[in-house]
């Protein structure tokens, strides 16, 4: 792997900084190594607006919420910016932020298989009794995954 293409996901959380220093302490040495900060949102629903005052809260509200998006995609600017200053080159760092197709961890798994990345870097965060039931993001990659590293930071 002299030449690792990283996805990072990355959904604001402190458990994603744990994960992004990891790739920092681990990959930034690797001038080539290519890294692809992924985040997929829930799109703002399009309502149709018919005049009435529930209608315009519903409006300020969906603006809010698109407003929110912003603020996500341009803070991936920032995370970029910071691996910039750990050493990566800036035409090996890439964004991806669209919309959640189906659930996260689906869209990663494509995104892997469609980008053809090496390695996957996730965080685990503890607890939660509703993973125990629907399975965590990091436990659906692993199983789907055969051909990429999946790195699991904790």
């Amino acid at each position: 792997m002299d030449t690792p293409k990283i996805l990072l996901p990355y959904n604001f959380t402190s458990y994603d900084k744990k994960a992004l220093d990891f790739v920092c302490l681990t990959f930034s040495d690797k001038k080539n190594a290519e890294v692809t900060l992924f985040n997929a949102y829930t799109p703002t629903p399009t309502i149709e607006m018919r005049g009435s005052p529930i209608m315009e809260q519903m409006k300020d509200n969906l603006s809010y919420l698109s407003q929110r998006v912003k603020e996500q995609e341009d803070a991936l600017k920032t995370i970029k910016n910071h691996l910039l200053g750990k050493g990566f080159s800036a035409d090996k760092i890439a964004i991806v932020f669209e919309p959640k197709k189906r659930d996260v961890a689906g869209d990663i798994i494509d995104l892997v298989k469609d980008g053809r990345f090496d390695v996957v870097v996730l965080n685990r965060k503890p607890g939660k009794i509703a993973r125990f039931f629907a399975g965590s993001v990091s436990s659906k990659v692993v199983a789907a995954l055969k051909n990429a590293t999946v790195c699991i930071v904790s």
